[in-house]
């Protein structure tokens, strides 16, 4: 994308507007009202009239010259292709404001963009020539690249708000023009000299900034892009401040450019009175990140030992990592100074701080402030704890106003913020076991979050018809784990079959901007009571018995996730997982029927480094557990909660990037599927669900390499059967691969509920 283009784009991005208030004052009378632009051919414009709403001007230039203190020019969506020089003042009480487009306002003027300027003539923007308290927002100019887009010439108090420029240097302040504002704009590059004082450059995208004899010059919170030219402070620049700036001389590979650039240069003459801090430089340009007083340095401690400057700089690449390295630099993140001059409440997108918990709060005032222009969205969640606890019990009337069994194709909604500990808040997944009991017919649950929009990304499938959590036959009680997004407060159940079931959820905990982050690591036995592992002999849990497992390999964690099977039942039953020390509570993680294998994927908390297992049946259980990951202190990954989407259906054909045809998987054989293509992510949040298997037999789920000896799932000829897995995901990997470990062919279903990434 050109330069000029890649302007425009930001402008095109912006949601709102920063107001800054008027410094100064003026004697002039305010003049009240509004001039409307608009050159559309059915506006029926004309320059020599007043600027009505009813006969708007044609040109930006005629509302200039007739404008007021106290006065705004309202310019229409459209291409305004001409100069435009401002020379009128406003006063400090009722500044000249020019504005695009915005919300709020009457057609035309409500949405798009003013675009002014001659882009094939140098001078043909706008210029601002010894006024005072003038506004500029929501506009974009532009001019030959020989010349300024803007030029503010020996002017006072005159602010820029979302405003793209495109020429030479975008933006020149120049001729000792004082307290100019430049704020959520972007410019290709900006030079300020000529003697101007108090200019504040905030929350900007650039591809260069020169600051040249202008004492007290402000530069915070911006972003130098791909390939910058960096920062330049020289002559009498005295007093100036630099600080949360991200600055990238290289380009979006990491590579060099034709000629690297010096990140930040400071002149011998610019340095007296400058504070210079909290910066973060890219260290891949090929040239110095710092030159001070004409001497590189490539590292910031050096730089700091020889300047005095950038204690809390980093010098290090200035993205994310797309392939999600757990070491992958982030230290321009929640690490911001809140207090430098010029800081605004936003960022270019008009998006407040959202706290990242995947990186400690360094910065001043509140820590959740990113350095640069614009603020980290894609944060994910940490993980609390919670009981287990019953919030929902249709039997009983536990989260539903009475007790009756949910209707053939009925959604429950149940709300899962401010109680059970859970915040009233921020909450943005739960993890809950569901249980569906005595259905009437065979049939399966979705759980979803409230309000869920049907649709499948990847094939053509009635997404409300077929996505489910768990599946049954008339009579059976199942239960699977859930992690599922939150919205509203509150998640929905829907009962896709057409007879009655009751439905029971115990909550295990719920992920927030708060808590712990995840560990995920290969798949690991820790309990097996036929090895044994995990216990001191070979000895099945009696009945209504109680096993205290310590977690090998989870030290210091909070919570753990594992996939738990119960194999060799001799009566019917139920298990309860909960933390060690507690008295078991009424809830379950698996039923089974005698002499049935299940496997369940349970996350529970860890007290003393143990979790327990209740057996609740009147016969004996052998148990095994197979550690997936845990939370805890050493843990970096958030969770990014989404969907529910489908990603794999070997019934139906599959679109890219498996391109596979509707086949079974053989016995003995495997199917890739992609649930984060492209992403690649830390660990993936599943459901898997096998169908019409023709043998006993096993679930392997993998990122990459070979099968483990490990299992997520069991199933029996002819079952249809549900779990939730959590897969880590090998560095740079995208693919899971499922392995069907029977003699007979399967059917696998795959559902995406979230990512962890680091």
């Amino acid at each position: 994308m050109s330069r000029l283009r890649t302007v425009l784009a930001v402008g095109a991005t912006l949601l709102g507007t920063v107001g800054l208030p008027a410094v100064g004052s003026g004697g002039a009378h305010a003049a009240a009202g509004t001039l409307y632009v608009n050159n559309s051919a059915k506006a029926g414009c004309a320059d020599d009239g007043t600027g009505t709403q009813a006969r708007p001007f044609c040109t930006v230039a005629a509302a200039a010259a007739a404008v007021r203190p106290g006065q705004t020019v309202q310019i229409a969506d459209g291409n305004y292709v001409e100069p435009v020089t401002v020379d009128h003042s406003g006063t400090a009480e009722a500044p000249i404001v020019f504005r695009g487009p915005t919300a709020g306002q009457p057609a035309p003027y409500n949405s798009g963009w003013a675009y002014l300027g001659l882009s094939d003539k140098p001078g043909g923007g706008l210029t601002v020539k010894g006024a005072e308290h003038v506004r500029f927002e929501v506009l974009h100019v532009t001019t030959a690249p020989q010349a300024a887009a803007v030029v503010v010439d020996g002017s006072r108090d005159v602010s820029f708000s979302e405003v793209g420029l495109a020429g030479g240097p975008g933006l020149r302040i120049t001729n000792g023009s004082e307290r100019v504002s430049v704020v959520r704009s972007g410019a290709a590059d900006v030079l300020v000299d000529g003697g101007s004082t108090g200019t504040v450059l905030s929350t900007n995208t650039a591809g260069s900034v020169r600051v040249d004899n202008a004492p007290g010059t402000v530069v915070v919170s911006n972003s130098f892009g791909a390939c910058a030219k960096g920062l330049v402070l020289t002559g009498a620049s005295n007093g100036t401040t630099v600080e949360n700036n991200v600055i990238n001389t290289a380009n979006d590979l990491g590579e060099r450019c034709g000629t690297p650039a010096v990140g930040i240069t400071v002149d011998r003459s610019a340095t007296a009175g400058l504070k210079l801090d909290y910066n973060v430089v890219d260290s891949r340009s090929g040239a110095p990140a710092y030159d001070w007083a004409g001497t590189g340095y490539t590292d910031r401690a050096a730089f700091t030992a020889a300047s005095g400057q950038g204690a809390h700089d980093f010098v290090e690449p200035t993205y994310r990592d797309a392939r999600n390295r757990p070491d992958a630099p982030k230290h321009q993140f929640d690490s911001a100074d809140e207090n430098a001059p010029g800081m605004l409440t936003v960022d270019l997108k008009g998006n407040a701080a959202q706290d990242d918990p995947t990186v400690p709060n360094t910065g001043t005032g509140s820590g959740t402030r990113d350095r640069g222009a614009y603020e980290d969205r894609t944060g994910g969640s940490a993980y609390t704890p919670v009981g287990p606890v019953r919030l929902l019990d249709t039997r009983e009337a536990i989260g539903v106003p009475s007790a009756r069994a949910v209707a053939p194709w009925e959604t429950v909604n149940l709300p899962v913020t401010g109680v059970a500990g859970v915040p009233a808040e921020g909450v943005t997944a739960v993890t809950m076991t569901v249980t569906a009991t005595e259905p009437t017919q065979d049939g399966d649950l979705a759980v979803r979050p409230f309000g869920y929009s049907w649709s499948s990304p990847s094939s053509l499938i009635n997404e409300r018809e077929t996505t489910s959590t768990l599946n049954w036959t008339a009579g059976r009680t199942v239960p699977n784990q859930v992690t599922v997004p939150v919205k509203d407060g509150k998640v929905s159940f829907y009962n896709h079959s057409g007879g009655t079931v009751h439905v029971i959820a115990d909550l295990a905990g719920y992920h927030s901007a708060r808590g712990d982050l995840f560990k995920p690591q290969d798949p690991v036995r820790v309990l097996d009571t036929r090895e044994p592992i995990g216990v001191p002999q070979a000895q099945a849990v009696p009945a209504f018995g109680t096993l205290e497992l310590p977690v090998a390999g989870a030290a210091g964690a909070t919570a753990v996730t594992m996939n738990v099977t119960v194999t060799e039942p001799e009566q019917e039953g139920h298990l309860t997982v909960y933390p060690h020390g507690d008295a078991a509570p009424n809830t379950s993680n698996l039923n089974w029927t005698a002499g049935r294998t299940v496997a369940g994927l349970v996350t529970v908390p860890v007290k003393d480094g143990k979790v327990s297992f209740y057996n609740h049946s009147g016969g004996t259980v052998h148990l095994v557990a197979d550690l997936a990951g845990h939370y805890g202190a050493d843990g970096r990954g958030a969770f990014y909660p989404s969907g529910p989407s489908r990603v794999m259906d070997t019934r139906e054909y599959w679109g890219r990037p498996q391109y596979r045809m509707p086949a079974v998987v053989p016995a003995w054989g495997s199917v890739t599927v992609y649930p984060a293509w492209g992403s690649y992510p830390a660990a993936v949040t599943l459901n898997v669900t096998v169908t019409e298997p023709g043998a006993e037999g096993h679930l392997k789920a993998y990122s990459a390499g070979s099968p483990n000896n490990t299992s997520v799932l069991n199933f029996a000829p002819g079952d249809t059967v549900a779990n939730q897995v959590v897969v880590p995901m090998k560095q740079g990997s995208d693919q899971v691969t499922f392995y069907n470990a029977s003699g007979a062919p399967v059917h696998i279903v795959v559902d995406r509920y979230g990512v962890e990434r680091y």
